[in-house]
């Protein structure tokens, strides 16, 4: 299984980013796919997660309303729209992969590097 992060940058408060995650290796059916971030000096935290073959959605309550997570399933893609974006919003992002869902960032066995995200105020 290969997960390949992209779309990372320098945007200013207020701003928006979109990153992207390609997939490949294997088939996702009954999977979750997740964003996770870890900023300088803090554990990894759970951003998003949607389920590869029903859509259910889930947020971290941080992030709620301004970024939106979706998948294409025909071009095996995960996207991560991040608007209104804030300087706590900076951070390495990361996509990961379960066979199920879960908030803990230890449930996933598939993991793909990092994009840095930065946001200035």
């Amino acid at each position: 299984v290969q997960l390949q992060a992209s779309g990372g940058g320098l945007v200013q408060a207020g701003g928006s980013l979109r990153l992207s995650c390609a997939a490949s290796g294997r088939t996702f059916s009954g999977y979750f796919m997740a964003w996770f971030r870890q900023a300088p000096g803090k554990e990894r935290e759970f951003v998003a997660a949607i389920g590869w073959s029903g859509g259910t959605i889930y947020y971290a309550d941080s992030v709620q309303g301004r970024f939106t997570i979706s998948r294409d399933v025909a071009k095996k893609m995960v996207y991560l729209q991040m608007n209104s974006l804030k300087p706590e919003d900076t951070a390495v992002y990361s996509c990961a992969a379960a066979p199920g869902f879960g908030r803990d960032a230890g449930l996933y066995p598939y993991w793909g590097q990092g994009t840095l995200v930065t946001v200035s105020s």
